[in-house]
């Protein structure tokens, strides 16, 4: 009873070490690899295993750029040679995606685009599908810009809508702008190119004179990409915004006019009570000085300098100056009656 079991845990341990061992020495693999042209040695994919590097990447990417007939060189005018192993295991290591270099280096070599292996990986490692760039640059993209509203010269404010046709820069793809910056260049640009229009019939004429003058600019400078052609795809014309900004002034000068005025008129209503403030301060001081006059004739009586028949006189001279003030008025009012 004890010997089967033994044999048992002996045959067990068998199979999971023969699994280990497969494990770490993929022999299916180097095999394939031999007999697709491969030279890659046991050893090495044992290695590749101890790094955690998975070695089916390695040599299957290899396979398929031997069975390619992909040769790369170090540098440009270098002479070129086959990949090797230690290149892929390294990029891998690196975080880089090794089947899509693989892919982007062949894809390239069938359309006669030099890009060396260093810098497919630093185009990877930068973040950028390098396959794709490949692709946009074998076959030209074509990216719409948005709508972007531009007023010319004439005050006409006009939307316009842009088709640019672009193909990657293999050189400049590691450091330089993308696609955002070609639009908010080429938007730019048709700004410019439509304000510079004295009159928005001219734009709307000859709509190409707009993609004429965005080209010369060289908008594709430090970008990623390459401007093959800007076509105008949409004009529309839009709000009058010279006559509105005419309206706003025209309601803001109002609103200042009107509000001087009021100004003038707020100092006018001040001079006024002010006129009317001294006015009433003078009838006062009138009053006041009447009211001495009583004091000063009792004052003259006790004293003896004013007599009896004196104040008679004074009051014979006032109630004669009353009258004749009071006949003067009457008499201005008839004159008035007759002439009416």
């Amino acid at each position: 009873m004890g010997g089967s079991v033994m044999l048992v845990l002996i045959i067990v341990g068998g199979i999971i070490l023969f699994f280990i061992f497969l494990y770490f020495v993929p022999v299916n693999l180097w095999i394939t690899a031999i007999f697709s042209g491969v030279r890659v040695g046991l050893l090495e994919l044992v290695f590749m295993r101890i790094r955690k590097v998975p070695p089916s990447i390695v040599v299957n990417s290899l396979i398929t750029a031997t069975k390619a007939g992909l040769m790369t060189q170090d540098e440009e005018g270098g002479e070129k040679r086959q990949l090797k192993t230690q290149e892929l295991e390294a990029h891998y290591l690196a975080g880089g995606n090794v089947p899509q270099v693989i892919r982007a280096l062949i894809s390239a070599d069938k359309a006669n685009i030099d890009l060396t292996f260093k810098q497919a990986t630093a185009i990877d490692l930068a973040g950028r599908d390098v396959f794709e760039a490949v692709q946009v640059s074998v076959n030209p993209k074509v990216i719409n810009t948005p709508s972007v509203a531009a007023v010319a010269a004439d005050g006409i404010q006009l939307v316009a809508k842009a088709r640019v046709t672009i193909r990657a820069n293999i050189k400049q793809l590691v450091g330089g702008a993308g696609e955002e910056t070609i639009l908010a260049r080429v938007g730019e640009g048709i700004v410019t190119s439509v304000g510079s229009a004295s009159t928005h019939k001219e734009v709307l004429e000859n709509p190409d004179k707009i993609s004429k003058l965005v080209l010369q600019r060289g908008l594709d400078a430090g970008t990623a990409f390459e401007i093959l052609s800007i076509d105008i795809a949409d004009v529309d014309v839009g709000a009058n915004i010279g006559a509105k900004l005419q309206t706003d002034q025209a309601s803001a000068d109002l609103k200042v006019a009107e509000a001087k005025a009021e100004e003038r008129r707020a100092m006018a209503v001040a001079e006024e009570q002010e006129m009317l403030a001294k006015a009433q301060e003078a009838r006062a001081k009138v009053i006041l000085a009447e009211a001495e006059v009583p004091k000063a004739l009792a004052e003259a009586f006790r004293s003896g300098n004013l007599g009896v028949m004196d104040y008679y006189k004074f009051q014979n001279i006032e109630a004669d100056t009353d009258m004749r003030s009071s006949i003067a008025g009457s008499g201005s009012k008839r004159s008035g009656k007759k002439k009416s």
